[in-house]
């Protein structure tokens, strides 16, 4: 397919001409109804297993993405290269905004987006890739709500009567393995790696995203309701590892929340009563818990902050730059901010965000 369109309305209809997507799935992702559109059958199957805990059938969409199974198609534009995040050195991405709108492409996979101005189009071998189309919806969703007002966050989320936190860390610091820890001991999943969050009156509401955790093997083998994700031939080989060495390994399996924890433990909208920040260091003395100011310590915020990215295209102009650290402190002053610091301890910062999340006390030490 050669794709000869200069805006993003010529190439999009120029897409849907070629290969229409008329299997449709209706998603509630915590009240934002969206439509996904697919082109095979194949497709819309695999992204109805992956979301079925969010398939409804009612409901007027306010986001439509439509899904194009192809070969990679040609196109003439100069793109720019999206260099790599700090740490990594491989490039993933390449982008050109056009009148319109936006295509970025991935340059290992060969997948298409075409976005802006309501419209939503994936195109190229997407069920070869239907991680990254997963992956589209699910940043249309966040563009969505930060277009609305809500502000980005690097966390996880849990729910646990009534109450709701998320969870955020400096690199390496274990959110996603708390949050599965505290999964364990009975709460209800939110997000893996993101949360929006808005202002609801006096207090927060926070908003996950419909992604499966991806964890690393030493998550695995030290919770007993996952540890049966990693491969029985393979255990032994994982734990024979120095545990550094364990922690660091990039082999990762999906943790699916229902086939682990059971149906209903995963929800879209909550509100956030506290955020709690992992500012923990393993072999570095007891774990220490406080309750803290964020105006007094937006040293702790950049561990929440998180860039919005290529595939935000913001409504208001205002918002072409992400909020800085006052906005996100104004923001938390709305929630209680809890800093666990000292040694890592995972057993300890459960009891912590359970009893917090059960009287709304935090017991500071």
């Amino acid at each position: 397919m050669k794709l000869t369109g200069t805006t993003r309305s010529e190439l999009a209809a120029q897409v849907k001409d070629a290969v229409p997507a008329q299997k449709e799935l209706l998603l509630d992702f915590g009240g934002c109804i969206i439509a996904a559109k697919s082109s095979t059958d194949a497709l819309h199957e695999a992204l109805a297993d992956y979301f079925k805990e969010f398939v409804t059938t009612s409901g007027t969409p306010e986001i439509t993405v439509t899904a194009h199974e192809a070969a990679t198609p040609d196109m003439d534009f100069e793109f720019t290269v999206k260099q790599p995040d700090p740490g990594k050195t491989k490039i993933k991405e390449e982008w050109v905004d056009l009148p319109g709108g936006r295509i970025v492409k991935k340059r290992l996979t060969g997948m298409i987006f075409i976005f802006g101005e309501g419209e939503n189009v994936a195109v190229g071998p997407c069920l070869e890739n239907s991680n990254q189309v997963i992956n589209f919806i699910n940043n249309r969703f966040i563009e969505w709500k930060l277009n609305r007002g809500g502000f980005l966050g690097h966390a996880a989320g849990v729910i646990h009567n009534g109450r709701g936190i998320s969870l955020a860390g400096f690199s390496g610091a274990g959110k996603s393995t708390l949050a599965l820890h505290l999964m364990s001991r009975g709460t209800t999943f939110l997000s893996n790696d993101r949360v929006m969050v808005e202002r609801d009156g006096s207090g927060l509401t926070m908003y996950g995203v419909a992604k499966q955790p991806r964890i690393n093997p030493g998550t695995a083998l030290n919770n007993p309701d996952l540890c049966n994700i990693v491969e029985k031939d393979l255990r032994e080989e994982f734990l024979s590892m120095p545990k550094e060495e364990l922690w660091q390994l990039e082999h990762k399996y999906d943790a699916l929340i229902d086939e682990c924890y059971g149906p209903g433990k995963f929800e879209l909208r909550s509100g956030m009563d506290g955020l709690v920040i992992l500012n923990w260091e393993r072999e570095a003395g007891p774990m220490k818990v406080a309750k803290v100011d964020p105006h007094e310590r937006k040293d702790l915020l950049p561990a929440f902050m998180k860039a919005t990215g290529l595939f935000y295209l913001p409504d208001d102009p205002a918002r072409r730059d992400d909020p800085d650290a006052d906005a996100y402190a104004e923001l938390l002053a709305h929630a209680d901010l809890i800093e666990i610091s000292g040694g890592v301890d995972f057993d300890r910062a459960s009891e912590v965000c359970l009893k917090y999340m059960e009287t709304g006390e935090v017991s500071e030490q």
